[in-house]
């Protein structure tokens, strides 16, 4: 009789975080030699999108001036809002359009927020007077402008100092000194170069407190751009976006993978514009350092594995470099466009700092997709003024940190 099959578990590709290039290419070439590839797109996909979020670095500059510069005249402005929200003597939570008012620069931050949301996708507010202030004044001027283009602040955090809470905002620096390496499950917490990726919410916001001492350029790219690329040469890895893929939640809660596309498409309607939405970020499929992918998920395959290289590579060949300085602030549509960073190099009195806010404004907003609903709520619902925390200081959020070890102080013990 003959011996019954073994059938052997599928594994994960050979896939890093650091997109590996060589492999990236061998993997393309083995694939179109072994495989039957799909020459169509899904049913209903454009062939080419057609739109101002459509660019590349060779003809953005061209066509588009993301610079928003205060005058000094705007500036005086913030520090009159900032002196009325003091007086008010509420908690953080309660900056809004009303408590920080903007009479003039209000109107020009309103076409900032239809810039993201239906122009190019992206602005940079250059010029605030950060060595004028304390942290918290800094974080009230930042969360005050940031209320009038995107009213409604995201949960970026459950909880703060052991307790429930709505964390909406979050620090973005190397915290290698301050926690030990089995801590750091993400790249926003280290030095490293961040590949391109998508964070939650509809505008990512980030203020540049201080930055490298070399290094740290941050990039932007158009996941629209990308798709007409993907969509011209290999229509096949546009079914393979378009189908779920087992993406690891590191939260700790309930079920430690969900199942969902990394790609939606949303064709025109009568009351709707077409829109085509990415959203991903690829230590969900790796994992990184403390937060290593678990054996006991569904592997990705060998498809999806050459999709995520694309992705990053195609973005990374036609992004933008951003000369992001103190002082300046990024509006992102975090639904068209995919960003990143390179890594850097800090001094004792150089050491990159940004702070994040994930924004909403329902005037402008797209619709979200049912397959991130949950993931949207999880951001955006039941966010409570008196209940939202602005942290001064930076730490590892939850769905970042990983193992047991106790938190390094500063003099290097153990707390």
């Amino acid at each position: 009789m003959a011996a019954a099959a073994v059938s052997t578990p599928p594994r994960q590709p050979d896939i890093a975080y650091a997109p590996n290039y060589d492999k990236y290419l061998a993997r393309v070439q083995r694939r179109l030699a072994n495989e039957t590839i799909s020459k169509s797109l899904p049913d209903g996909f454009p062939k080419e999108l057609k739109s101002d979020l459509v660019w590349t670095n060779e003809n953005i500059s061209q066509r588009f001036d993301w610079n928003f510069q205060l005058t000094a005249a705007d500036i005086e402005e913030l520090e009159n809002a900032l002196q009325h929200f003091k007086q008010l003597n509420k908690p953080n939570g309660f900056i809004n359009q009303d408590t920080f008012p903007l009479p003039t620069l209000h109107a020009r931050l309103r076409e900032v927020s239809n810039e993201v949301h239906n122009g190019f996708g992206f602005k940079v507010i250059r010029g605030v007077p950060v060595d004028r202030h304390t942290r918290e004044e800094n974080v009230i001027i930042y969360a005050g402008l940031a209320s009038h283009v995107g009213p409604i602040r995201g949960r970026q955090d459950h909880t703060f100092d052991g307790k429930p809470a709505d964390v909406v905002m979050n620090h973005i620096k190397d915290l290698r000194t301050v926690y030990d390496a089995n801590q750091i499950g993400a790249p926003a917490y280290t030095n490293d170069k961040q590949v391109f990726h998508t964070d939650a919410g509809d505008i990512i916001a980030l203020f540049c407190l201080e930055e490298a001492a070399e290094g740290g350029q941050s990039k932007l790219s158009s996941s629209w751009n990308v798709y007409n690329e993907i969509a011209r040469t290999r229509p096949d890895l546009i079914r393979t976006l378009a189908e779920p893929w087992p993406a690891e939640l590191f939260d700790g809660k309930g079920e430690p993978y969900v199942s969902r596309p990394l790609l939606y498409y949303q064709p025109e309607t009568e009351t709707s514009a077409e829109r085509l939405i990415i959203q991903y970020a690829r230590r969900n499929f790796t994992g990184f350092q403390a937060l290593p992918r678990s054996p006991d998920i569904p592997p990705i395959t060998e498809a999806q594995a050459e999709a995520l290289d694309t992705l990053h590579f195609l973005a990374e060949k036609h992004a933008v470099g951003l000369d992001f300085k103190k002082g300046d602030i990024q509006f992102a549509n975090n639904l068209s466009i995919f960003h990143a960073r390179d890594g850097f190099t800090n001094t004792a009195d150089k050491q990159r700092h940004l702070v994040r806010l994930w924004l909403r404004d329902e005037e402008f907003a797209w619709e979200t997709p049912a397959q991130i609903q949950n993931r949207w709520d999880g951001v955006y619902k039941d966010v409570a003024e008196e209940n939202s925390i602005f942290p001064l200081e930076p730490y590892i959020r939850s769905s970042s940190k990983g193992g047991k070890t106790n938190q390094l102080k500063e003099d290097g013990t153990r707390s």
